[in-house]
């Protein structure tokens, strides 16, 4: 859950990837002088951030002195670009806190996959492969249980990990996937990226800026809210993060008021912004509600939210969660059990439910290299009294996707949930109401 004046994802496999093969924005260039102290000054302003900002100030006992001296140390001896920003990340992921990490400075080139992957139960399954991509042509489909990647087995401890370094710190041009075919049969494929290079110095008083409008606006397209109506007896809302404005909210919640339920699909939802996870819980209550307690370094407060009143939706509540469903989105899945206010379906949340904020900084003047680091200011305590960092959220009803439905585009769980409400839908209606969306 993010925190703005508002509030806005092995170990020893890390270490692997980080200080053996990683790679930079330039590829695997050999660092030179300046490369090695832009990393060492790096290093020294994350280290104030988060000696001034993290909740616990003992660190859970790391001796934060020690690591980053060592890394300092390593850095000075640094042989890559890649290597360097490694170093810097793993300081910060010895943590183990999914909100507090190194946001690297970005890449001049995107990197598209052409597929998705995600843990279902306790097992990674393909779960959308992208039409024309190398990987269709390589036969990945949805359905197959991903067996390893590039020799690692991804579980849902280092799931995060392995997401942040493939997607932010580490993109690579392709994998090596051993996958297990619905049927049982084992298959090894190399999927490769697709690289788009773009620009490596961007001006940002000429028409780059207008390059970087169009590219966020196509984004936001991609993680737009969409629903769909079926008479008054039910309303879909598929979330896909917390990240609308008050009045965005009350505008969505005019939309349902009415419906006799209401099924949140919260499922990919990895959280967002404090304001619009309150927002929503007005319009979900008809009675103020305490959700629980900020634990800060030096202090600890109360949440509360006051009711809509009359404005509040008091029909049906069904939530829909996952293993991506994070954060903000773990947080109003376990209020509504809490409250009894409705029923949870899906498979365990992430348990990734901390708060915290960016700290965004910058190397050079005229030309400048923007980086930055995600610090956690608050753990969450719930109103029972616990925490769900590294928990998560376990649903009301489990209801898992079988390979079989992956694999012919059925979604049985929203499926399920619709007959809860009185409504028929078919599994495989429900598959086509909320299409996965590629950038293009």
């Amino acid at each position: 859950m993010r925190h703005q004046t508002k509030l806005s994802p092995l170990v020893a496999i890390l270490l692997i990837l980080i200080q053996g093969i990683l790679i930079s924005a330039t590829g695997q260039a050999t660092a030179r002088s300046m490369d090695r102290d832009r990393g060492r000054m790096m290093l020294s302003v994350i280290k104030s951030d988060l000696k001034k900002n993290y909740y616990d100030p003992n660190f859970h006992g790391l001796d934060i002195e020690a690591r980053f001296k060592e890394a300092d140390e390593k850095i000075k001896q640094g042989t890559s670009l890649g290597q360097i920003l490694g170093i810097i990340a793993q300081t910060l992921i010895d943590l183990n806190d999914s909100h507090t990490y190194f946001l690297p400075p970005d890449r001049p080139h995107t990197t598209d996959y052409g597929w998705q992957m995600q843990m279902i139960g306790e097992k990674c399954y393909v779960v959308a492969v992208k039409p024309g991509s190398d990987a269709e042509a390589k036969g990945l489909k949805e359905g197959d249980e991903i067996y390893s990647i590039d020799g690692f087995e991804p579980t849902r401890e280092n799931m995060w990990k392995i997401q942040y370094f493939y997607n932010a710190l580490r993109p690579k041009p392709g994998m090596r996937l051993v996958v297990i075919k619905p049927t049982g049969q084992e298959q090894q494929l190399d999927a490769m990226a697709k690289i788009t290079q773009g620009k490596r110095m961007m001006d940002l008083t000429g028409g780059d800026i207008y390059d970087l409008i169009r590219k966020e606006e196509n984004e936001n397209r991609l993680h737009r809210h969409r629903y769909i109506e079926m008479g008054t007896d039910l309303f879909i809302w598929k979330m896909p993060s917390f990240d609308l404005e008050d009045h965005k909210v009350d505008d969505m919640a005019g939309k349902f008021r009415k419906s006799k339920t209401l099924i949140l699909d919260l499922r990919g939802n990895g959280g967002g912004y404090e304001t619009t996870l309150l927002r929503l819980v007005s319009n979900l209550f008809d009675r103020d509600i305490k959700v629980g307690e900020l634990k800060r370094r030096k202090e600890t407060k109360p949440i509360e939210v006051k009711t809509r009143g009359a404005n509040a939706f008091d029909g049906k509540l069904i939530v829909l969660i996952d293993s991506l469903s994070g954060s903000a989105a773990e947080l109003l899945a376990r209020i509504v059990q809490l409250e009894k206010r409705g029923i949870v379906i899906g498979d365990r949340s992430a348990g990734a439910v901390m708060r915290s904020k960016a700290h965004g900084h910058e190397l050079g003047l005229d030309t400048v290299i923007p980086y930055g680091v995600s610090i956690t200011d608050a753990d969450i305590i719930m109103s029972d009294g616990k925490s769900l960092e590294r928990v998560g959220v376990v649903p009301d009803e489990i209801r898992l996707a079988a390979a079989a439905e992956m694999a012919a585009k059925r979604d049985s769980v929203l499926s399920y949930a619709a007959l809860l409400a009185g409504v028929t839908l078919t599994a495989e209606k429900a598959g086509t109401l909320f299409p996965i969306e590629w950038r293009k």
